[in-house]
């Protein structure tokens, strides 16, 4: 399997007018990760312009159950 980071950037390329939040949701939706795994990245990849910081707990939840709506 690609690195989170390979498929982040793949998305990054082919949308270039796409906030680095969509990228990042985009990647979830093809793959489960752990909550852990989407904490990290999410910090590493996602610019802050794209969400307010207040709301980052909603978001990684959202991001989490999005990546694995099984659980």
């Amino acid at each position: 399997m690609k690195s989170f980071k390979k498929q982040f950037d793949k998305f990054v390329k082919k949308y270039p007018n796409w906030s680095s939040y969509l990228c990042f949701a985009e990647v979830l939706r093809h793959h489960k990760y752990t909550r852990e795994k989407i904490k990290y990245w999410f910090n590493k990849l996602v610019d802050p312009d794209d969400y307010a910081r207040e709301e980052k707990k909603q978001i990684i939840d959202y991001l989490a159950n999005m990546s694995n709506p099984d659980s």
